[in-house]
C-alpha cells in the first residue's frame, strides 16, 4: 500500500514512529480530523548536524501547547536526518525547500488556507533553513505566504572556524573541515561554491542574493546564542559578533530579562553596574576564601568528566575518524547520484540564479572538545582599526542595497524594531577572516534580535538550549523556549 507522505520514505529512516499531538502527517489530516483545517500558519522546524526531528520535540510540544492545531500547523523537516546532514547545506536546503513546498501544496489540497510561514533552525539547521528560504524566495512562495518568524538557536552563521591565529587553531580548522564531508567544508569555509570563488556561507550572506532578500522579508528575525559551554558553536558565530563580550561570566553581574532569570540576558544592556565592594581586610579575606572554595568545588565536580576524557576520548577519536571515512564516502555517493538526477529530487528544479543584478555570487561529540579547547585570538591594534573602518563602509553599503527595493512601502525591515548595536569598542576584535567579517556585517545589516543565553547547570549547553532530550539538567532550556514564545514568536 502506498502512502501519500509529505516526505520521501526511501530517502531516510522514519524518525517519528510514536504518535503524538505535536505535529501530524498529511494523510492523518482529512476533513474529519480533530485537527480541523482552520490553521493558517505553517511553522517549520529544522534540526542540526547528526540530528533528527525528535531533537526538536520539546520545541514542538511547547508550540502546540501555546498555539492549538486550529491556529498552527507544525512541520518537523525529516529529509536530512542522521548522516544525511553530511551532504552539505546546499543539498540539505533543497530537500527542506522541497518538503515545505510539498507540504503547502498537500495542505491546500486538504482544505487548508496557509497564509503565514515561520521557520526555526537549530544549529546547522539554521544555515539549511536560510538556504531553503532563498529557494522559496526564488520560486515565488514568499509572495504567496507572509514570512513571519525566522529564529535560530545556536546556529553557526559565521562558520565554525577558530580564529586564524595560533597553530592549534590551524590544526582544528584543517582536520575538522574534513570529518563531515561537504557540510564540514562549508562550515569551515574552505569550499568554492559553484565556481563563484567564494565559500557557500559568503554567498548565503551576499546582500544581493536570493537568500538575503528572502530573509529580509520575515517580520521577525531572532537568534539565541550560548555564552558558555557550547562546544559545537561558540558565541561569535551564533550571535554574529566580532568580539567575545563575556570573557569572565562567573565574575559578571548580568542584566537578565525580568521573568527569565538567570538564563536569558538583556540584549540591549548585558551587564549591570558592579555593586559596591567591601574594602576592609576582613572582607578581602572572606572573598579570597570564598573564591578558593568555589574553585575546589568546581575542580572536584569536573574530575569525573576529565577522567572520562583522558581514557575514552582517544578510543572514541579513532572510532569517530573511521566512521567519518565511511560516512564521507556514502555522502559523496549520494551527492553524485543527486547531481546525476538519480534521486527523487531533481537538481534542476532548485538550481536557480543565486545572486541578483548580474553579480557572482558543529561539529559535536569527539571534536567538539577540541574546538572548545581553542583559546580566542585577537587582531592587533592596527588591524583592529582598519577592520572598524571597513565595517562602517560596508554597513552603509549593505543597508542601502538590502533596503532599496523596500522603499515606498512598509516592509519587513521596517516592521521589526532593530536593537541598538552593543558598544563593542571595549572588547578586542577576534582574529576572524575578512570573509567572516563580511558575513557578520551583512547579517547585522538585515537585522536580528540577538539574545545571549547563560546555561549554568550542564556543560552541554548546545543541547540544553532547546531541551534536546528530557533531562533534568536541561531545564534552563525551557526558560529559553518560554521567552521565545512569549516575546519573539508572532502567531
Amino acid at each position: 500500500m502506498s502512502l501519500d507522505l509529505p516526505f520521501a520514505p526511501q530517502s531516510v529512516l522514519e524518525f517519528r514512529p510514536r504518535a503524538n499531538s505535536y505535529y501530524y502527517k498529511i494523510p492523518e489530516m482529512d476533513a474529519g480530523s480533530d485537527c480541523g483545517t482552520a490553521a493558517d500558519h505553517l511553522c517549520v522546524l529544522v534540526h542540526g548536524l547528526w540530528g533528527n526531528p525528535s531533537h526538536l520535540d520539546y520545541v514542538a510540544s511547547a508550540l502546540r501547547e501555546r498555539h492549538g492545531a486550529d491556529r498552527l500547523y507544525i512541520l518537523a523537516a525529516q529529509r536530512n536526518s542522521g548522516s544525511y546532514t553530511y551532504d552539505g547545506i546546499e543539498l540539505g536546503g533543497e530537500r527542506v525547500a522541497h518538503e515545505i513546498e510539498e507540504t503547502l501544496e498537500q495542505l491546500a489540497n486538504k482544505g487548508y488556507h496557509i497564509k503565514k510561514l515561520s521557520i526555526v533552525g537549530y544549529s546547522l539547521g539554521g544555515l539549511v533553513a536560510r538556504y531553503a528560504i532563498g529557494l522559496l524566495q526564488a520560486n515565488g512562495w514568499l509572495d504567496k505566504v507572509e514570512p513571519v518568524n525566522f529564529t535560530t538557536f545556536v546556529s553557526p552563521h559565521v562558520g565554525v572556524r577558530s580564529p586564524i591565529k595560533g597553530f592549534p587553531n590551524h590544526i582544528w580548522n584543517v582536520l575538522g573541515a574534513r570529518t563531515v564531508s561537504m557540510s564540514g567544508r562549508q562550515m569551515f569555509m574552505i569550499d568554492d561554491f559553484r565556481g563563484t570563488g567564494k565559500p557557500l556561507l559568503s554567498v548565503l550572506a551576499d546582500p544581493n542574493s536570493i537568500f538575503m532578500r528572502g530573509l529580509a522579508k520575515f517580520r521577525r528575525r531572532t537568534a539565541y546564542a550560548n555564552i558558555v559551554n557550547d562546544r559545537s558553536t561558540v558565541f561569535y558565530t551564533t550571535a554574529m559578533s566580532k568580539t567575545h563580550p563575556f570573557p569572565h561570566p562567573e565574575k559578571t553581574t548580568f542584566n537578565y530579562i525580568k521573568g527569565y532569570e538567570p538564563v536569558v540576558i538583556d540584549p540591549d544592556m548585558h551587564v549591570l553596574p558592579p555593586a559596591p565592594q567591601e574594602t576592609s581586610q576582613v572582607g578581602e579575606s572572606a572573598s579570597f576564601a570564598s573564591s578558593i572554595t568555589k574553585q575546589l568545588r568546581t575542580f572536584f565536580a569536573a574530575a569525573p568528566f576529565y577522567v572520562f576524557i583522558t581514557i575514552f576520548i582517544p578510543i572514541g577519536a579513532v572510532l569517530f575518524l573511521l566512521n567519518s571515512v565511511v560516512q564521507n564516502q556514502l555522502s559523496r555517493n549520494r551527492i553524485r547520484m543527486y547531481e546525476q538526477g538519480k534521486t527523487y529530487l531533481l537538481p534542476g528544479r532548485y538550481r536557480v540564479p543565486l545572486v541578483m543584478q548580474d553579480m557572482r555570487g558543529a561539529v559535536e561529540d569527539v571534536f567538539e572538545n577540541v574546538n572548545a579547547s581553542q583559546g580566542n585570538e585577537y587582531l592587533s591594534e592596527r588591524d583592529e582599526e582598519y577592520t572598524k573602518q571597513r565595517t562602517q563602509q560596508r554597513r552603509l553599503s549593505r543597508q542601502k542595497s538590502i533596503s532599496s527595493e523596500e522603499k515606498g512601502r512598509p516592509g519587513p525591515l521596517q516592521q521589526q524594531q532593530q536593537p541598538a548595536e552593543a558598544d563593542e569598542s571595549e572588547f578586542p576584535i577576534l582574529a576572524l577572516t575578512p570573509a567572516q567579517f563580511d558575513i557578520i556585517d551583512s547579517l547585522n545589516a538585515v537585522g536580528f534580535r540577538k539574545y545571549p543565553v547563560y546555561i549554568h547547570k550542564v556543560r552541554h549547553s548546545h543541547a540544553a538550549i532547546i531541551v534536546r532530550m528530557p533531562k533534568p539538567g536541561f531545564s534552563e532550556g525551557k526558560i529559553v523556549v518560554q521567552h521565545w514564545l512569549d516575546r519573539e514568536f508572532y502567531i
